[in-house]
């Protein structure tokens, strides 16, 4: 399950916001025409583009969308929750045995959970199951690598293609040296690919990969929880020695959170015996 992750557009539209107010605010909403050029737009627009049409294969750039888009997403699972799920399986698997956990991860969403825990219902070595599960997790690190990489490259090419349009722009401006007045407007035009490009990769392309490896990050861990829990299952341990054990994963938020649920359910259940 994901939701929109409002700090991605928050963050685009307040960089941009700062950067109008400041050009406002020493030359007025008139000025804001003096920073838009189209040619310079066509040169880093266009040059990004070439760029990453030679560096990627057509299949990693039918990614783009796909990659982008989980920039502006996230995942609502929590650890607490999950510590919570593997409790629930490992207290039916000691009463029932693990095999009648067959039916009930049919309601599991989890892709991931739902493979380690067939493979333990089958009987796989717990070795085998971890090293099934960690070369799985070895090949989402590379899928979420390949798609980053297309991010990573735009925030390297598009300073460049700033600087390349810059450079154009010197050479027409020398060109017109015999006449003055159109040097300062030349020089202006000239300086805007560099602007556009520097704040391209500044204000998009380093902060999405950025988030994107962050988030990756997030899954290999959560998903290492989700080996430990399966494991532990599988093996029989009690569900108390479980839930101590995988909550070590969870960070000192998590616990006071968990803390004041319970003292939560602890007061409503007094206030309901007093009544």
């Amino acid at each position: 399950m994901t939701k929109r992750d409002l700090l991605t557009p928050l963050g685009i539209t307040l960089g941009f916001t700062m950067i109008m107010v400041a050009i406002m605010s020493n030359s007025g909403s008139e000025g804001i025409s003096s920073f838009a050029d189209i040619s310079s737009i066509f040169i880093v627009i266009g040059g990004l583009t070439a760029s990453m049409l030679i560096t990627f294969k057509m299949e990693q750039i039918r990614l783009t969308k796909r990659v982008l888009k989980e920039a502006f997403h996230k995942s609502q699972r929590s650890i607490p929750q999950l510590i919570q799920l593997f409790i629930h399986l490992s207290d039916r698997a000691r009463r029932e045995g693990i095999l009648a956990l067959e039916n009930e991860l049919d309601e599991v969403e989890d892709p991931f959970i739902r493979k380690g825990m067939m493979l333990a219902v089958d009987g796989v070595e717990p070795e085998v199951i971890t090293d099934i599960l960690t070369a799985e997790i070895t090949a989402m690190e590379d899928r979420h690598y390949k798609g980053r990489q297309l991010i990573e490259k735009a925030a390297e090419y598009a300073p460049a293609w700033g600087m390349i349009g810059t450079l154009i722009g010197l050479v027409l401006m020398l060109n017109k040296l015999a006449e003055p007045a159109s040097l300062g407007p030349s020089m202006a035009v000239a300086l805007l690919t560099t602007l556009y490009g520097t704040v391209l990769a500044n204000l998009f392309f380093t902060p999405m990969a950025g988030k994107l490896e962050s988030k990756t990050e997030e899954e290999v861990f959560i998903r290492q929880i989700i080996i430990e829990g399966i494991i532990g299952v599988q093996s029989g341990q009690n569900s108390r020695i479980l839930e101590e054990k995988l909550s070590a994963f969870l960070t000192e938020e998590d616990i006071q959170t968990e803390k004041n649920k319970i003292n939560e359910k602890s007061y409503a259940g007094e206030k309901l015996n007093e009544a």
